[in-house]
């Protein structure tokens, strides 16, 4: 009876329905939305040359004995010229190797919304 049942069943034809969808038109939407954060540090150091300036007006560089010489000795003596005009000397003077350092940091956060529309008819 068992192997009488299964044969009814295995030859049993079998017969499936069409689906139809129920709907004429349709539309989907969307949306993702993202963040991005760059945590960014710049160090900048800037190198130069040596630098060694003078300006003046109504001096002049003399040496121990008062005779004119290099303003760029290591021995000058700056003298006032003629002590009723005004004067003024200014020097500047720097090593060689790092002039500047510059740190940055920095957080940029950038954030994007994408919206899609889909639409789909039958």
């Amino acid at each position: 009876m068992k192997h009488l049942l299964l044969l009814l069943l295995i030859s049993v034809p079998v017969y499936s329905q069409s689906v139809t969808p129920n709907f004429t038109t349709g539309t989907m939407t969307q949306t993702v939305n993202a963040t991005q954060t760059i945590n960014e540090t710049i160090a900048i150091e800037r190198f130069g040359g040596d630098l060694n300036v003078w300006n003046g007006d109504n001096v002049k560089a003399v040496d121990a004995n008062d005779a004119s010489i290099n303003i760029a000795a290591a021995t000058a003596e700056f003298h006032v010229v003629d002590t009723s005009l005004p004067w003024s000397l200014e020097t500047t003077s720097r090593s060689a190797g790092i002039v500047e350092t510059e740190d940055i940091t920095r957080t940029i956060v950038t954030t994007t919304t994408t919206n899609t529309l889909s639409v789909f008819a039958q």
